[in-house]
């Protein structure tokens, strides 16, 4: 865990995030956004894993108005229990927390003014999607971000350069979802990648879908990506 400052911080009244700090201290900010089961300890571990690689990360607790730091697993109960807080989550309220999180994030003295990116996973991925669109950040990574196809009409107004990561079978998101992705961003700053033999939450150690192969690549690209538009 982070060590030079505290592991949870506030966002605003209510509405905190996991922090975690790049070993030098201070870098461009990365919001990392939670799949459906929480800022839980995998999502921690993501955080801490790109902190590693320099970035200053702030993982929103997204569900704070219905379960505050609420921590699931990938299955039975858990696995309703976070589809039922999905679908909970007005659309209204995700666009406040991510404009209220970019800006807590740009604020951070560990931030200095430095550019701010966007990853996140399923639900998440959506949220860095809808972050590029509407909150200014630099650069946005989602993957395999649900419902994204469905919200196209905001790509137009995306400037930021973008990475979109998406796995061969998907039973959430199609091909011709991800075909139209990639279609709507063709002539952009964008770059759309298919890992051919994973299934939806790929990069998940803890998901009986969990696909090292696609995870190694995909964060490897990520990891290139964000560098290359954020430091």
């Amino acid at each position: 865990m982070s060590t030079t400052a505290p592991d949870w911080i506030e966002i605003s009244p209510g509405f905190a995030g996991y922090l975690a700090l790049p070993p030098a201290g201070k870098g461009p900010g990365l919001l990392l956004f939670q799949e459906i089961f929480g800022v839980n300890r995998h999502i921690r571990a993501v955080a801490e894993q790109y902190a590693q690689d320099g970035f200053v990360v702030l993982a929103p607790d997204l569900f704070w108005r219905q379960a505050p730091r609420v921590e699931l697993r990938y299955a039975g109960d858990d696995w309703k229990r976070a589809f039922a807080l999905m679908q909970g989550y007005a659309a209204a309220d995700a666009l406040a927390d991510i404009a209220a999180s970019t800006a807590a994030l740009r604020a951070r003295p560990e931030v200095g003014g430095a550019k701010v990116g966007a990853i996140g996973y399923c639900m998440g991925g959506r949220m860095a999607y809808l972050a590029a669109a509407t909150a200014g950040i630099d650069a946005a990574t989602p993957f395999y971000g649900g419902g994204v196809h469905q919200q196209l009409e905001r790509a137009a107004g995306i400037t930021c350069p973008m990475q979109f990561h998406y796995a061969g079978h998907d039973d959430h998101i199609p091909p011709e979802a991800v075909e139209s992705v990639r279609q709507a961003f063709a002539g952009k700053a964008a770059e759309v990648h298919v890992y051919p033999g994973s299934m939806h939450g790929f990069n998940c150690s803890e998901r009986a879908s969990y696909h090292a192969p696609s995870a190694a690549l995909a964060h490897g690209r990520a990891l290139q990506f964000l560098a290359s538009t954020l430091f």
